[in-house]
């Protein structure tokens, strides 16, 4: 199986960051992927950090709280609310524990094509600097990464 064809836009002096992918796997697989957390630390995030889910309640009105560990012990805390979660589209928040106040928008939808799914991810910061700073965090360089992931955990199912 090859790796899902991922763009990740970024446009200059913009608010938002888009990723979009299409990803060999049916959309209820893909859904489960992003809402059951067993499912969800196998793809969320790079391999070599190990994931804590401290809360995860994917449900209108519900929170979550993931804690990624590096390989040295140190913690990297995330954590949002859930706005929207239906199996066509969940509206987040998205804050990092190291920058807290720094809030982003994230809205996911997932649309089925000929047994594939199109997961396109719009995030939206505070700020220009927001998103050039989570941007220049890695955000680009992981998407297609992410993305990959998501694809295996997904056709697994």
């Amino acid at each position: 199986m090859s790796n899902p064809e991922t763009t990740f836009t970024a446009e200059p002096d913009s608010h938002v960051a888009t990723t979009v992918a299409l990803i060999d796997a049916p959309k209820a697989a893909v859904y489960r992927a992003y809402t059951e957390a067993d499912l969800m630390v196998r793809w969320w995030g790079p391999r070599e950090l190990t994931s804590k889910v401290e809360r995860f309640e994917p449900v209108t009105g519900g929170s979550w709280h993931i804690v990624h560990v590096d390989p040295a012990g140190n913690e990297y805390g995330f954590r949002g609310v859930y706005h929207e979660v239906s199996a066509d589209r969940i509206v987040n928040t998205f804050e990092f524990d190291g920058t807290p106040g720094h809030v982003c928008l994230e809205s996911v939808t997932f649309d089925e094509e000929n047994g594939k799914t199109r997961v396109t991810s719009l995030s939206v910061f505070q700020s220009v600097a927001d998103r050039d700073g989570m941007a220049a965090s890695g955000m680009a360089e992981f998407a297609p990464i992410g993305m990959a992931q998501l694809q295996e955990v997904a056709a697994g199912l």
